[in-house]
């Protein structure tokens, strides 16, 4: 069976290993010469666009693999009948599927495993400047995680193929299901992987002029845009007042809309003066930085525990399922 796997899984197999050298020489190279910059301070503005664009397109990776390696593989049989051959050859259905399971995902959690591996290289220095360790974007293209997305992303494939037995549907499917996957982890779970850290945080003129957006389209006193030293922040109080109540629309639309003229610069001006006189504050809660294994590893288990289900899953149904 892992010999037939192999000889079925050659094409995409090439086609994986191309990219991987590709890829590979070209992160190899990226890496040598972001080391030679001579001033490290200018590494972030010199390569953010870079590693973004890298991070981006490596999110793309497990959607391609459970779309090109995982869908047809189990699909294309179904819709072929070549599945039967295999079956009355005395094969367990089980162990049809899950040595196909098995010789896939080793070979995801390779191309993944090294790529992303180069690439944390690669970007090293640059990281270690820019400090944002927890960007949505580039978590998930750093350590040990897109071990645990290529894997997922693999099965969920394998398993989407065999439950609609069609290529194409199952192919499309499962590369939606993978984006938006991308798109929920780090917003709707990465957050309370641990319980986070909180400070509060004095909104002075000079506080509130450091913030990246003020307000919100109601006119609800919010901050956006708030950095800790070192950490993630996930969330931002709104204003509060010296007793710990919010500040009241009114008060804060006064300041907005229509401050005492100062003269003032910065990003927000009269405004910041206003809200800086008001003796508000924000309650930040934050995950630091030096949590970023623990959350890698997190988030590696929590992929592959996925995909342990859905494995388990398929194993249930392809033994339920008539020929």
């Amino acid at each position: 069976m892992i010999r037939m796997t192999l000889r079925q899984f050659r094409l995409p197999a090439l086609a994986g290993a191309v990219l991987l050298v590709l890829a590979g020489a070209y992160l190899l190279r990226l890496g040598a010469d972001i080391r030679t910059v001579p001033d490290p301070a200018r590494l972030p503005d010199r390569y953010a666009q870079t590693m973004l664009f890298l991070a981006g397109g490596f999110a793309l990776l497990p959607a391609l693999i459970g779309a090109f390696w995982g869908a047809p593989l189990v699909a294309r049989e179904l819709e072929q009948g070549t599945h039967r051959l295999v079956w009355n050859q005395s094969v367990p259905r089980r162990r049809w599927l899950a040595v196909k399971l098995a010789v896939l995902s080793a070979a995801a959690a390779l191309v993944a495993g090294l790529l992303g591996a180069l690439l944390t290289w690669a970007a090293a220095p640059v990281d270690r400047v820019a400090g944002d360790r927890f960007s949505t974007v580039l978590f998930g293209a750093r350590g040990v995680a897109p071990v645990g997305y290529a894997v997922f992303g693999l099965v969920l494939g394998v398993v989407a193929g065999l439950l609609l037995r069609r290529t194409l549907p199952a192919m499309a499917v499962v590369f939606l299901a993978v984006v938006l996957a991308q798109l929920a982890v780090p917003n709707l779970l990465r957050p309370h992987y641990l319980p986070p850290e909180r400070v509060t945080v004095p909104m002075t003129a000079d506080t509130v002029n450091r913030a990246r957006n003020l307000g919100s389209i109601t006119g609800s006193p919010v901050v956006g845009g708030l950095d800790v030293p070192g950490a993630w922040v996930t969330d931002i109080s709104p204003l509060r007042t010296a007793d710990g109540r919010q500040l009241s629309d009114a008060a804060f639309g006064t300041c907005f809309r229509d401050p005492p003229r100062t003269g003032a610069t910065g990003t927000f001006g009269d405004t910041a003066v206003c809200l800086g006189k008001l003796n508000l504050h924000v309650d930040l809660a934050y995950q630091p930085n030096r949590r970023f294994w623990t959350f890698q590893w997190i988030e590696l288990a929590l992929h592959l525990g996925a995909a342990g289900l859905l494995a388990a899953l398929g194993l249930w149904h392809v033994r339920r399922r008539a020929g």
